[in-house]
């Protein structure tokens, strides 16, 4: 019976002395634990502690990029309320400078057809002028030319000589 039964038997040595259950490696192991768990717990609740303060910082610093993005965000909103507000006022200005524009030239295009209409006047009278003048001398040209011919053609030579008699007598008489 010393094997399985072998711990049944009554125990001869006291109970803290049992072979291979002896007291002090319980004293020892918990001692190693306790201390064990001394650094694990100062080490782990640094660590926690320095975790905890990090996400605390982290947290501040999203809170504090939070209320720069909102402020951000505030500002392009009433930029853009007021983009609206410059687009539309920007709109009305350049209707107004395209209609003063147009009115501008549409002065100047009348003021310039004006202009050459009496410039085209003052040309058309002038070659009026010239062509009554040139019509005049040209008229006045065949009105000699077909005089000429018509005094050669029924001038012969005795009424050429008649009328020279007569100029001397005119200048003969004139001079007594």
């Amino acid at each position: 019976m010393n094997g399985f039964f072998a711990f049944f038997e009554p125990l001869t040595s006291p109970w803290w002395d049992y072979p291979g259950l002896e007291l002090w490696k319980f004293v020892n192991l918990g001692i190693f634990v306790l201390g064990m768990l001394y650094l694990v717990k100062r080490r782990v609740s640094d660590a926690f502690r320095m975790r905890a303060e990090a996400i605390r910082q982290q947290l501040a610093d999203a809170r504090a990029e939070r209320d720069e993005a909102l402020s951000k965000l505030a500002s392009v909103e009433a930029r853009l309320a007021g983009l609206d507000y410059e687009v539309k006022a920007y709109e009305e200005q350049t209707r107004i400078q395209i209609r003063a524009e147009q009115e501008r030239i549409a002065t100047e295009t009348e003021k310039e057809i004006a202009m050459l209409r009496e410039q085209a006047q003052r040309e058309i009278e002038g070659a009026g002028k010239v062509a009554r003048r040139e019509l005049r001398r040209f008229a006045a040209q065949q009105s000699v030319r077909r005089a000429e011919e018509i005094v050669r053609r029924e001038l012969l030579t005795d009424d050429d000589a008649r009328l020279i008699r007569l100029s001397v007598e005119q200048l003969g008489g004139s001079g007594h």
